[in-house]
């Protein structure tokens, strides 16, 4: 069993119904998770990697609302401006609180929908954060040349970056042989350019030798600040498992959200349904010791 699933049972009991079988909505969850990661998104193609990645993508421009984001969605899977003042800064703590939220919002999800959903969001955002600096900083350095030199240095670049050579993030060209023969064909194809091949060779080299170390680094954020979230997620499970808090509480929930006569006096068998209902603990709190 998946601790994140072992997680999701433990945090049943804050459900309003008996149903166990929900379906996660991909669509809702995401929905969800954009509105805490994603502000500005269609301005910002870094947003989700600078809330919700890491702090070396950069700190995010300050947001003007929650309005355009949520327009014509949802308000029942997307998070308020009002609840957005509680998510922390800290880009990895907010991604463990916006998992948090979202799971409660979005019936049937788990933090393993949240990974299947989100992390190739995040990892595509902070692929984007790293090539958009570097491309920056390259488009800089060739402005300081001559006319003819810049125009070279685009229509190369241009061409190198291709999806069919080696991609905006250069991950196909990671070795030099394959970059070598792409930056050859690219070469001829611009003519006039001999004078500045070898310039534009070396720029265009450091420029994917530096993508290619800050797309590793953005990413090994990302994976430190999951397995930070499930740690934490552990620790809570084993808490909730101490002198049966956890196991009390269930019943309790049960009584008052999903019992008639909320388990009161001479109801003992909605006390009873409660109480096999949340047995379910004993099997996880036992798993997880």
């Amino acid at each position: 069993m998946k601790k994140s699933t072992l997680f999701f049972i433990l945090g049943l009991f804050t459900c309003p119904t008996l149903s166990v079988a929900a379906t996660c909505s991909q669509m809702n969850l995401t929905r969800c998770l954009d509105s805490v990661c994603a502000i500005n998104v269609s301005s910002n193609p870094a947003a989700r990697c600078q809330y919700c990645g890491t702090s070396s993508a950069g700190t995010p421009p300050t947001a003007s609302g929650m309005r355009s984001l949520s327009l014509g969605q949802s308000a029942s899977y997307t998070l308020t401006e009002d609840e957005l003042e509680d998510a922390p800064t800290d880009p990895g703590q907010r991604y463990i609180w916006a998992t948090e939220q979202c799971i409660a919002k979005v019936s049937g999800c788990t933090a393993d929908d949240v990974s299947d959903v989100y992390d190739k969001l995040i990892e595509q955002s902070c692929k984007a954060a790293g090539v958009t600096a570097q491309m920056s900083a390259t488009i800089a350095d060739a402005n300081k040349q001559t006319a003819s030199a810049t125009s070279c240095m685009t229509t190369i670049r241009a061409c190198i970056i291709d999806e069919k050579r080696c991609g905006p993030d250069y991950s196909a060209c990671e070795d030099d042989a394959s970059f070598n023969n792409f930056f050859s064909s690219c070469s001829v194809e611009a003519t006039g350019c001999n004078d500045y091949i070898a310039d534009i060779r070396t720029s265009l080299i450091e420029a994917r030798d530096t993508a290619i170390k800050n797309a590793d680094a953005l990413i090994a954020g990302i994976v430190e600040s999951y397995q930070t979230a499930r740690e934490q997620k552990l620790y809570s499970a084993q808490e909730s498992c101490k002198d049966d808090t956890a196991f009390e509480s269930c019943i309790e929930t049960i009584c008052q959200r999903s019992m008639p006569n909320k388990c009161a006096a001479g109801y003992e068998s909605e006390r009873s349904t409660a109480t096999l209902f949340c047995q379910f603990y004993e099997v996880a709190c036992n798993v997880l010791e």
